[in-house]
């Protein structure tokens, strides 16, 4: 494990490999699971604030479930994730042409309507943040719907820690990352065999 400030990293977020490989796996983080994307602090509000400029994006599904229910709802823990439409897909998720699920806020975000690219959940997966009261635990999610992208990155030589490198420095910043990096790299030297 690799501890930097109020983190602790799990060594596979620096070992494996990982790229989504939307071909194979069409998107099914969004639509797989018991409940919706985890929401962090002002998150539901950004999600209400940006809803207007997002809906053209999202499916007819999604608008009407958002439009009776909301946006999100409790995860029964005092946090809140994003409604689902009839417990399956988020909300916010929209089938492309090829049958792929993308993230509705995202491409708004991709088109410039709004500032806010997506949850902090959905932009660091694979990697899942626990929060105790002193540190955070940064820990690979492994889940069989993404063995595609565990080929995928390895095919390319990604490790997970570059492929998410953007959502880590959203959430943690560029000098922490920095140093995540050049721990990682000092940990590889100093045991052969380690790309």
């Amino acid at each position: 494990m690799i501890l930097i400030d109020n983190t602790c990293i799990s060594d596979d977020v620096a070992e494996k490999f990982f790229v989504c490989n939307l071909d194979k796996c069409k998107g099914a983080c969004c639509v797989e699971g018991d409940m919706g994307a985890p929401l962090e602090g002002d998150e539901p509000v950004i999600l209400d604030r940006i809803y207007e400029d997002i809906k053209p994006y999202l499916s007819p599904e999604g608008i009407r479930v958002i439009e009776q229910k909301g946006g999100y709802e409790s995860d029964h823990d005092g946090g809140f994730v994003t409604s689902t439409v009839g417990g399956r897909e988020c909300v916010y998720a929209t089938w492309n042409s090829q049958g792929i699920l993308k993230c509705g806020i995202e491409e708004a975000y991709n088109d410039g309507k709004v500032d806010w690219k997506k949850p902090i959940s959905c932009h660091l997966y694979p990697i899942r943040v626990t929060k105790y009261e002193s540190f955070h635990a940064l820990n690979y999610d492994r889940w069989p719907i993404c063995s595609p992208a565990c080929g995928f990155g390895e095919q390319l030589n990604v490790p997970i820690y570059k492929f998410v490198r953007e959502a880590l420095i959203r959430a943690y910043g560029e000098e922490w990352y920095g140093q995540l990096s050049k721990a990682i790299e000092e940990k590889n030297t100093n045991q052969p065999g380690i790309e």
